[in-house]
């Protein structure tokens, strides 16, 4: 299916000298023994390091002062899990079911509250209006009646005062302020936004807050001015600066990620003109998107575990066109269309082009079932969304598409199985 993901995670960097550790306490039985740390950086996780389980444990020291959401990666089993830190030493234990991790029990007081805070936020989104609605049909001295009352007033109000725990408190207040759905709130301006977005401190850039707060900017109103809008949130944040700089670039992924090409397009082009020194964040998004369009050499893949070639890569797969798909077991247009591109294939083999189709699968006998009846080149690294080349190629979306000339230039990028077999001239 045609997959948009906003991921809301959380950190926050600050300027006290200090580290502090990471304990992961597992059952002997879970089979995993290297874990990855990442920080994040707007929506991007950042590797911090790398680290050996010892024992039926891992102890990850964080040598730089760091407060908010970080995850953990297990790639042997493609599991992962956040947490949050609030510059103190981070206690945690698993536990395991058929290798997979069942529940999380935090040992530290702030990851306890940031729990039960989601937990709340969770409820008071999917199950506090249905409780509303009950509620009417159990008024006055009826027990369920009461405990309605009971568990409304509880999500309600929430977890009370997070003082104590300043990462906690930024996230729940600006959660609750310009992400949460509450009919019962008034909802935020164009002006409320832009408002918070120059006025917040270091935390925004690293709460992950920042994409779905970007989102609700865009939603907001009739969209019958949305550039307009657009210029006048990137004039206030600046360009220049590097808050400005990562706006910009979150933006230009929201607009890939949903389609709006002109948008896309656009502002694209305004980052590529800037004259000024521009951020790691803005920079490594004009390049990803550099190296995928029309006209870009394919930037090459070293295969992983191919079926039906003997190429080590894509660049080493010789044909006078290649068609390279990015799709996923799990996925309902994929489903849908690569039925369409079989019924071609030996049209398509007759041209000597060939087909390189790159999974974003992280079961494996879901990808070896589905991969059985797919005759062209095959691959997959088994990591989901963390595949190398979801980020490598600017992929946002299952199926995803790409055309090759014989020189590994990008020559078409069809949007559904129908345009390419269009473009391919195979109808």
């Amino acid at each position: 299916m045609k997959r948009i993901i906003v991921l809301v995670n959380i950190f926050v960097t600050v300027s006290v000298a200090a580290q502090f550790n990471v304990s992961i306490e597992v059952p002997a039985d879970f089979t995993p023994k290297e874990v990855y740390l990442y920080s994040l950086n707007g929506s991007k996780d950042i590797l911090n390091s790398r680290e050996t389980r010892k024992g039926n444990s891992w102890q990850i020291k964080v040598s730089k002062p760091y407060t908010g959401m970080m995850k953990l990666y297990f790639p042997e089993e493609n599991i992962s899990l956040n947490f949050i830190s609030e510059n103190k030493d981070v206690k945690m234990r698993l536990e395991v079911a058929k290798n997979k991790v069942s529940n999380v029990i935090y040992l530290d007081e702030s990851n306890a509250k940031m729990n039960e805070l989601q937990d709340i936020q969770q409820k008071k989104e999917y199950i506090l209006p249905a409780l509303y609605q009950i509620k009417e049909y159990y008024k006055g001295k009826e027990n369920f009646g009461k405990a309605l009352e009971t568990e409304i007033l509880r999500l309600s109000q929430g977890i009370g005062d997070m003082s104590k725990y300043p990462f906690v408190n930024f996230y729940q207040t600006n959660y609750a302020n310009f992400v949460e759905k509450n009919p019962t709130r008034k909802s935020p301006t164009h002006d409320d936004i832009i408002k918070f977005l120059t006025n917040s401190n270091e935390m925004l850039e690293t709460s992950s807050l920042l994409r779905p707060v970007l989102v609700s900017y865009l939603n907001i109103g009739p969209n019958t001015n949305l550039t307009s809008d657009i210029d006048k949130l990137l004039k206030a944040v600046n360009t220049e600066t590097p808050r400005g700089q990562t706006v910009l670039s979150e933006l230009i992924e929201v607009f890939d990620t949903y389609g709006m090409q002109d948008l896309k397009d656009k502002y694209l082009t305004e980052a590529k003109n800037l004259k000024c020194t521009i951020n790691d964040r803005l920079a490594k998004t004009i390049e990803t998107n550099k190296n995928t369009e029309i006209g870009a050499r394919f930037p090459d893949y070293t295969f992983n575990r191919p079926s039906n070639t003997t190429a080590k890569s894509i660049h080493g797969v010789k044909a006078d066109r290649k068609i390279i798909v990015f799709w996923s077991s799990t996925c309902s247009h994929c489903e849908a269309e690569l039925p369409k591109i079989i019924e071609k294939y030996s049209s398509i083999k007759k041209q000597n082009w060939e087909v390189i189709a790159l999974s974003l699968d992280s079961e494996k006998t879901a990808y070896e079932n589905k991969v059985k009846s797919l005759p062209w080149i095959n691959d997959t690294e088994l990591r989901g969304w963390y595949s190398s080349y979801g980020e490598t190629y600017n992929v946002h979306a299952t199926p995803t598409y790409f055309v090759l000339d014989s020189a590994n230039k990008i020559i078409a990028k069809p949007e559904h199985a129908s345009d390419l077999i269009t473009y391919l001239k195979l109808n």
